[in-house]
């Protein structure tokens, strides 16, 4: 009886032991994230922007943009989309980006800037001044003051600016107005 349980005890311990030492652990669960994934591809784009690798860069973007549509951090990647059009000499397809960019996220400053430089590359710039003429979107006047300045007419783009933020001071973008126009008044006055 003590020799039947003795071998009972160690085959017993020998399956434990197996069982312990066997390398076996629980399988991972994997969830799958848009946000993480579209940023991770934003990433890959930025980088292939960055080799000179256009074609890429592009789907990458394409690829983010899908991945989390509708939100703010797309209008990031409609930006980048757009500026990667816009070296490859497509303002056309760029315009669509910066719009949609806008649309996500009005008040980024440089969304303005590649609009206003897809607008000249376009030869849209008398169309978009008269759009922007009329003052019921206080955010037409960034637009508009970033036009003049991009057209060369900086006392406009100035005097346009220097009332946005003095009529709209609690504004996100407003700081980034103000730090503009100290910049043009250094550079150009």
């Amino acid at each position: 009886m003590k020799g039947i349980m003795k071998k009972t005890t160690i085959i017993f311990a020998l399956i434990l032991f197996s069982f312990l030492t066997s390398g076996y652990k629980r399988p991972d669960f994997y969830t799958i994230d848009s946000v993480k994934n579209a940023r991770i591809h934003n990433n890959k784009g930025i980088m292939y922007l960055e080799e000179r690798l256009y074609y890429p860069a592009i789907q990458e973007f394409k690829i983010a943009i899908s991945l989390n549509p509708n939100t703010q951090a797309s209008a990031v990647y409609y930006n980048n989309l757009g500026e990667t059009y816009m070296k490859i000499g497509k303002p056309d397809l760029a315009l669509d980006c910066f719009e949609r960019a806008l649309v996500q996220y009005s008040l980024n400053l440089k969304y303005y800037q590649n609009l206003a430089d897809c607008y000249i590359a376009l030869n849209m710039t008398e169309q978009k001044f008269k759009e922007t003429a009329e003052k019921t979107n206080p955010l037409n006047m960034v637009m508009r003051g970033i036009l003049y300045e991009k057209t060369g007419d900086y006392k406009n783009a100035i005097t346009i600016l220097d009332e946005f933020a003095y009529t709209e001071p609690d504004l996100l973008i407003t700081p980034a107005v103000r730090l503009h126009i100290k910049k043009m008044v250094k550079e150009h006055l």
